[in-house]
Formats: structure tokens, C-alpha cells, sequence
């Protein structure tokens, strides 16, 4: 849904939800005030109740659309290596360049990682949060070995790592990869990193 079609509530709501991301990976989550959150939005306080139940409710709805987003981005580009390549390797890596493309730009709008902030902010969120947070990673987890097997029926691999690892090394460069491009101020961080992995699993799953 385009944000011009909605509604002024809806539109009041994402605003709501933005300050919040970018102050809970700022200077967490318990840091974070419903009053300084209604005061940025130029609401009433009357007016955060209406859409959130209370601080634990926003913080979950957080966590739900850091989820679909996730879930959209993904997608998006899986769909669009698919298409172009019907051999799952080669799909594969043709995802994994855009996959490099995109966390370049994304590195510049989310100044921080959400899955790891939500994760070492233990008394900020309950078990249910943290367990949200945790489906949403084994999700990204369960979708590339899925995948990886895909590509080691068709090409034996070299070596004699898991999917798993593959897999997690994804997962690894992605969430790490935010922090080494915060401190060495390198938008390009990650992107490097997903284009090195590429080339590994280039090489891993070439003939013997």
C-alpha cells in the first residue's frame, strides 16, 4: 500500500512506529519515551493510546513489521533470481548480488540492527518479543538452507559444511556487518561481505 492512500490515523500509526525504530536503535528501547515519542509525532498522549495499548504493545508491533518487511524485501528478490535463472546456483548467486546491491543502500537508512538490538536488550522485551525476534531469524535461516540443498543435489559440493553453516554465515555478515559499517562509517560494509560469500559459494559448489 502506497503511503499517499493511508488513512491520517494509519499515517499517525507508521510515525509512530518510525521514531520509535530509529530511537530504540539509538539509544534503546527503554530509553524511549512515550512522551518524547507523542511530542516528535505532535500528537496528544490520548492520541499513542489510541493506536498502541502501551509501550510493550508498540514495541511488539515493531518487532511484527521489522518481520514483514523482512519478509517483502526478501521475497522480492528471490522471485526476481528465480525468474532469471532456473538452475539453483545460479539463481543463487544472481540473488546474492542484489542481495550485496541492497544492504549498500539499506546500511543508510537503518543505522543499526534491529535483530541484534531487540536480542541484547534483554529487559526491554519479554519472552514473547524475544521469541518473535528469534522466529524471524530462523525464518531467513530456513528459507537459504532450502535453498543451499536445492543447489547440492544438482552440484555436489567441495567441502563438507552444512547448509546450515551456509546458511548462518548469511545471517552473520548481514547483523555483523551493520555494526562493522557503523564504526568504520563504510556504507559498503556488508555489501563487500555478501559479494566474498558469493565467491565462496562460487568456488564451493563449482565441478570437482
Amino acid at each position: 500500500m502506497q503511503s499517499d492512500a493511508l488513512s491520517k490515523g494509519e499515517r499517525t500509526r507508521q510515525k509512530l512506529l518510525d521514531l520509535a525504530y530509529d530511537s530504540l536503535i539509538r539509544k534503546g528501547f527503554a530509553a524511549t519515551s512515550i512522551e518524547e515519542l507523542v511530542e516528535a509525532a505532535g500528537i496528544t498522549k490520548s492520541g499513542f493510546f489510541y493506536h498502541f495499548k502501551d509501550k510493550r504493545d508498540l514495541a511488539r508491533q515493531l518487532i511484527e513489521r521489522h518481520s514483514d518487511e523482512n519478509t517483502v524485501f526478501l521475497d522480492g528478490m528471490v522471485q526476481r533470481a528465480r525468474e532469471l535463472s532456473d538452475d539453483p546456483l545460479h539463481s543463487f548467486l544472481i540473488f546474492l548480488k542484489f542481495y550485496a546491491e541492497a544492504m549498500e543502500e539499506l546500511v543508510d537508512l537503518h543505522p543499526g540492527c534491529f535483530v541484534a538490538t531487540v536480542s541484547f536488550q534483554d529487559l526491554s522485551f519479554d519472552r514473547e518479543m524475544r521469541k518473535m525476534n528469534a522466529d524471524n531469524v530462523l525464518a531467513w535461516r530456513a528459507l537459504f538452507v532450502t535453498w543451499l540443498e536445492e543447489i547440492a543435489e544438482v552440484h555436489p559440493p567441495r567441502g563438507h559444511l552444512q547448509a546450515a553453516d551456509f546458511a548462518d554465515a548469511i545471517l552473520a555478515f548481514t547483523y555483523g556487518g551493520m555494526t562493522l559499517a557503523k564504526a568504520l562509517e563504510d556504507p559498503a560494509a556488508i555489501s563487500k561481505q555478501a559479494l566474498l560469500f558469493r565467491e565462496t559459494i562460487r568456488l564451493h559448489f563449482q565441478p570437482h
